[in-house]
C-alpha cells in the first residue's frame, strides 16, 4: 500500500510525504528516505517501494512542497532555496516521529542532497536509530560528530564531481575522533551511481548497476543489523 499522507512536524506545522508499507506492516521497522535534489519524483518513490518490499515501512517527506526539478537548473534552484536546518530538524524529524508511533526502530537514509540532510539528522534528531548516506554530506563544519550516537553507513563515489572524495576522508577522521560507529564504502563510480534513471544524464552523474547492487546489499544488511 502506498499513499500521500500528512505528517505533523515538531513545530506543529504539517509536511506531506509519500508513505509505503510492507504486507506485514504491524510492528515493522521504519525508514525515512530523503530525496536527491530532484525532489519527490518517481525514482525516489521507487526507493521507498524497494524498502517496503524488503519489509520496512518507508516514508519520503516532500521537502519541496510539491515541486520537482525536471532539469539541473531547476533542481539546483529548489535545493538552494531549501532551509537545511528546517528540513532536517522539522520535516525529517516529523517523519521519523510519525514512523516511531508504530515502529520500535527507525532509520534515516538519503541520497545526494538527502545524504547531507541524513548526516545533519544523525547529529540533531534523537529519534533515529541508524543512518545511511549515499554520496552526500553537508559542509563538515556543520556536523557536530560528538552528538552522533547512532551507527552510520556511507556510500561514496571516488569520481564524484559534486562531493569531493577527499572530503570524505576528512569526514571519516571527524567521526573516528568522536568514536562514532560507522562504515564507509568507496566505489569506482560517479555521483548518483544508484539512480537508475541517470543512464545518459546531462550532468556529471551516472548509474552504475554493479556498484548500486553492491551498495544495496550492504544497506540491507546494515538495516537488518541495526533496526531489524
Amino acid at each position: 500500500m502506498s499513499q500521500m499522507i500528512q505528517v505533523k512536524r515538531p513545530d506543529g506545522k504539517e509536511c506531506s510525504g509519500f508513505y509505503v508499507e510492507p504486507a506485514a506492516a504491524k510492528g515493522a521497522p521504519g525508514v525515512v528516505v530523503i530525496q536527491e535534489w530532484w525532489g519527490l519524483n518517481d525514482q525516489i518513490k521507487g526507493v521507498a517501494s524497494r524498502l517496503a518490499a524488503a519489509g520496512y515501512r518507508a516514508l519520503v517527506p516532500d521537502l519541496y512542497r510539491g515541486k520537482v526539478g525536471v532539469d539541473e537548473e531547476e533542481a539546483a534552484h529548489l535545493m538552494n532555496a531549501l532551509d537545511f536546518g528546517d528540513a532536517a530538524g522539522q520535516d525529517v524529524r516529523g517523519a521519523l516521529q510519525y514512523l516511531r508511533q508504530d515502529s520500535a526502530k527507525v532509520a534515516v537514509m538519503g541520497f545526494c542532497m538527502g545524504g547531507a540532510l541524513t548526516l545533519l539528522a544523525a547529529a540533531n534528531v534523537p529519534e533515529a536509530d541508524a543512518a545511511i548516506t549515499w554520496y552526500g554530506f553537508p559542509p563538515l563544519d556543520y556536523i557536530d560528530a560528538s552528538k552522533i550516537k547512532i551507527p552510520i553507513m556511507g556510500h561514496w563515489a571516488t569520481k564524484d564531481a559534486f562531493f569531493n572524495i577527499e572530503q570524505v576522508d576528512a569526514l571519516e577522521q571527524k567521526l573516528k575522533q568522536a568514536a562514532v560507529p560507522f562504515e564507509f564504502h568507496r566505489y569506482d563510480a560517479q555521483h548518483a551511481f544508484a539512480n537508475e534513471t541517470l543512464v545518459n544524464p546531462p550532468i556529471a552523474a551516472k548509474f552504475d548497476a554493479s556498484a548500486a547492487e553492491t551498495a544495496w546489499q550492504r544497506t540491507m544488511a546494515f538495516l537488518k543489523k541495526h533496526i531489524g
